[in-house]
Formats: C-alpha cells, sequence, structure tokens
C-alpha cells in the first residue's frame, strides 16, 4: 500500500471531480501502463478501482476522474462531499487490465461519460508515440464531458456526441465503427449500454475479437442476478476444507460465512483482485476480466461472482 497526499481537486465536469494524488513522502511513484487503475482504501474497509488518467510517463503524480455515482455506496459520495486538498489517501500499486494493443495499426476510442479517464491516458501514450488514434466521446451534454479542453487541443481526431444536440437522440454506435479499418482496433470504456452496443455492432460487422478491448465500472444488472438454483462444493486444497456453496451465495460468501477469508476488492468480477487457481472442476465463469481464451482454459477463477457447472470445484486456497 501506498500512502498519497491530496494535492488538487478540481471539478472537471458536471458530476466529475478530478483528484491529483502525491506520494506522502515526496518519493517518486512507479511508472504505468495507460489504461491502467488503482486501489482507493477508504473508510470502513471501502474499496474502489479508479483510472489513472494522467501520462503514464509520470513518476511524480497519479491523476483520477471520479464520477459522482447516482447509487453510489459510499466511494464516490465520499470523494465527491468530504474530500479535502491535504487528506491522505491510501492506494494500491497500478494495476493493468485494459491496455493498448501492440500490434495495432491504429486505435479506435470510444467513451461513454467517466469512460474518459483510462482512454485519456491512452490518447496521452499514442500522441507521444505518434501513433495513429480517434475518439468518439459520448455524453449526455457537453457540461457532462470532462476534460474537453484538453481534447479540443487534438483537432479532429477528437469527435464528441452529445445527446442534447442529436434532438434527444442518442448516438448512432453504427456509424461509429462503421469505418474501421483492418488492423485497427476498438477500445470501449462507459456505461454497460454503450459498451453492449459496441460490442454487437462490432461482431455484426466482422470486427475479429481480439481487436476489441472493454473496461467495466460495474458489473450489468443480468450479470449479478443471473444465479444458479443449484448448491456445489469447493475444496480448498491447501486447507483441505470442503464448503458447500448454497445456491444465488458467492463462492467467496460461502467461504467467509466458513472463516475463510481471502483477498477480494470489487465483488462483481471487474477487478481480478479475487483471482484463484483451479485445480480440477469446471468453472461458470461470469466475470468481466479473464479473456475468452483465459476462461475456456478454465486455469483461474473470479471466486467473487463465478460459480461451477460440476459438482465439485477445487480451487489453490
Amino acid at each position: 500500500m501506498i500512502e498519497m497526499k491530496v494535492t488538487r481537486l478540481k471539478r472537471e465536469a458536471e458530476g466529475i471531480l478530478g483528484i491529483e494524488l502525491q506520494a506522502a513522502d515526496g518519493a517518486a511513484l512507479a511508472g504505468f501502463e495507460p489504461g491502467a487503475h488503482i486501489d482507493v482504501y477508504l473508510a470502513d474497509g471501502l474499496t474502489r478501482q479508479y483510472s489513472l488518467c494522467n501520462d503514464a510517463s509520470e513518476t511524480s503524480r497519479y491523476c483520477l476522474g471520479v464520477g459522482l455515482a447516482a447509487a453510489s455506496r459510499g466511494g464516490s459520495s465520499y470523494l465527491h462531499t468530504s474530500l479535502r486538498e491535504g487528506d491522505s489517501l491510501t492506494i494500491g500499486e497500478p494495476r493493468t487490465l485494459f491496455r493498448l494493443s501492440r500490434d495495432a495499426m491504429c486505435h479506435r476510442f470510444i467513451a461513454g461519460g467517466i469512460g474518459i479517464t483510462p482512454i485519456l491516458s491512452m490518447i496521452r501514450w499514442c500522441v507521444r508515440h505518434s501513433i495513429l488514434w480517434q475518439l468518439h466521446y459520448c455524453v449526455r451534454s457537453r457540461t457532462c464531458a470532462a476534460y474537453l479542453d484538453e481534447l479540443s487541443a487534438f483537432g479532429d481526431s477528437v469527435h464528441v456526441h452529445a445527446n442534447d444536440e442529436l434532438a434527444g437522440q442518442t448516438t448512432d454506435i453504427q456509424t461509429l465503427i462503421s469505418d474501421v479499418k483492418v488492423g485497427e482496433h476498438i477500445y470501449c470504456c462507459g456505461p454497460a449500454g454503450l459498451m453492449d452496443a459496441v460490442s454487437l455492432h462490432s461482431q455484426q460487422s466482422g470486427i475479429p475479437r481480439e481487436n476489441l478491448h472493454f473496461e467495466r465500472f460495474s458489473a450489468s444488472p443480468t450479470q449479478i442476478s443471473a444465479n444458479s438454483e443449484r448448491s456445489f462444493t469447493v475444496v480448498l486444497a491447501k486447507q483441505g476444507k470442503r464448503c458447500v456453496v448454497e445456491p444465488k451465495e458467492s463462492i467467496l460468501e460461502s467461504l467467509e460465512r466458513q472463516g475463510v477469508c481471502p483477498p477480494f476488492s470489487c465483488r462483481e468480477g471487474l477487478c481480478r483482485s479475487c483471482e484463484v487457481e483451479v485445480l480440477s472442476g469446471e468453472v461458470e465463469h461470469r466475470d468481466y476480466v479473464l479473456s475468452e481464451e483465459e476462461q475456456v482454459a478454465n486455469k483461474s477463477l473470479m471466486i467473487c461472482v463465478s460459480r461451477a457447472k460440476s459438482d465439485e470445484l477445487v480451487i489453490d486456497l
């Protein structure tokens, strides 16, 4: 864990707070990959993940953009209402689940609202390395669009799609990807509806799955509520312990009920903190971080959301 000091707070847009952090002891910070995020540890045991939006080569600061969630569970509301310059925050080392492909000929970014934050660091990398890119930034209104002043400096590479400028209509996703070139990769971050639409239209347009990259800030309601009606057994290989996972219960919840407390963070299959190796059994993957190939390989699972297709699952705990 790293102790940080809040050195600057700025309202980047309606409902979006920019937070600049520097090491409390003044030490240099670790560099990070564009698209990386950090865990922020808050009061009452809350842990939230926020994307880094500054230049990945910087070692003097980390910059976050935090949207005020309509149904905040205590994370964003605390940061928006209680955080002050000079306050201390504890964070984890930067981690990268959403990264730029080094094989891409060019990059197409599609951001919705606060989804601009990881993409902004990717854009900075592309500019610094003279890599071709373009951004489609989808927002309700320009008043809700963070970092517009900065983005406007990039000219025709940036396209802002504001709903209130489209006679109440939403952006036609098909038009955003209709001219995708061979070797171009698409990166999307934002509300679930936007990402689902980008995924659907991209697949219908024949864009290879490996050319599509998504970063989710929250799990979709269907993913959360899709619970099996059967129980199964989890065997903890290192402890020799057997735990029954009841219907509508996650493996993590079952373990906690049995007094076992493995590492975790988001409880939504979004951050990879609770990843555990699978030794035997078949997994029903429900996370958003394992690739399709990793899920098929059945080598690991996220115990906060995934369940078992088999009657028994042996994991490396």
